[in-house]
């Protein structure tokens, strides 16, 4: 379909790692996350459980809001109220199946920055730091990451700092899928807009991979539903 767009093709491909009955997390700032597990819902995870930074147990928002994804519509259309504090301890008890989040670098042993740019103590750039990545991304059972750039300084040969480290499932990007696979990330699978030169080209280190494997583009049905679902487009976003 000529009007998939790279949102579309990477909520597509988070959605599709949630498995029905999946305990799934999102935080702030996260609107493609948010339309990915509700996208799972509607269409193939009925009974995953949807947590977010409100405290709504799988919501049914009538509206998205532009500027973020954890509005007060997550928690008075939901059914029933979970807390912040406790999706940390149902993590750290191993119970918490995923855990959407992000971060600035990344490199091939699964190392996250979230903090700085730069030397810690003098830094470029200071960022908001790990908040619950630190605590969720080693405790989930899988943390999938997205990020809307994909260029060699997004994907390093060393973080500049180990905000968090390892229990990567996946890094979804505009142009692939990374597998956290064997201590190092690997390539799962190239979007069909893009292609292994250019996942190559904008990657700072060696990209390994067991199989050239593309990632399936959003069915119509998906793309109906991303449409009901979020008819303001903010799954755009980040672009």
């Amino acid at each position: 379909m000529d009007d998939i767009r790279t949102s579309d093709m990477m909520i597509c491909a988070m959605s599709r790692l949630i498995q029905n009955g999946n305990t799934v997390f999102h935080g702030v700032s996260s609107h493609m996350p948010l339309i990915a597990v509700l996208l799972a819902k509607r269409l193939h995870a009925p009974n995953a459980v949807h947590l977010n930074i409100p405290g709504g147990v799988d919501p049914s928002p009538k509206k998205l809001q532009k500027y973020t994804s954890a509005g007060k519509e997550l928690l008075d259309q939901s059914c029933s109220y979970f807390p912040l504090a406790e999706v940390f301890d149902l993590s750290m008890r191993g119970d918490l199946d995923v855990a959407f989040l992000s971060g600035i670098q990344f490199d091939r042993y699964g190392n996250v920055n979230a903090s700085v740019i730069g030397d810690y103590h003098k830094p470029k750039v200071r960022m908001p730091g790990g908040a619950g990545s630190a605590v969720l991304i080693p405790t989930a059972k899988r943390a999938i990451i997205w990020r809307t750039k994909h260029d060699k300084r997004t994907f390093v040969d060393s973080v500049d700092f180990v905000t968090t480290r390892g229990n990567i499932d996946r890094i979804v990007t505009p142009l692939c899928v990374f597998q956290y696979e064997e201590g190092r990330l690997k390539l799962d699978t190239i979007h069909p807009s893009s292609s292994l030169e250019e996942v190559i080209a904008n990657t700072s280190f060696p990209v390994e991979y067991n199989e050239i494997r593309y990632t399936k583009e959003p069915t119509k049905e998906e793309m109906m539903m991303l449409r009901k679902i979020d008819p303001n487009d903010y799954r755009n976003i980040e672009f």
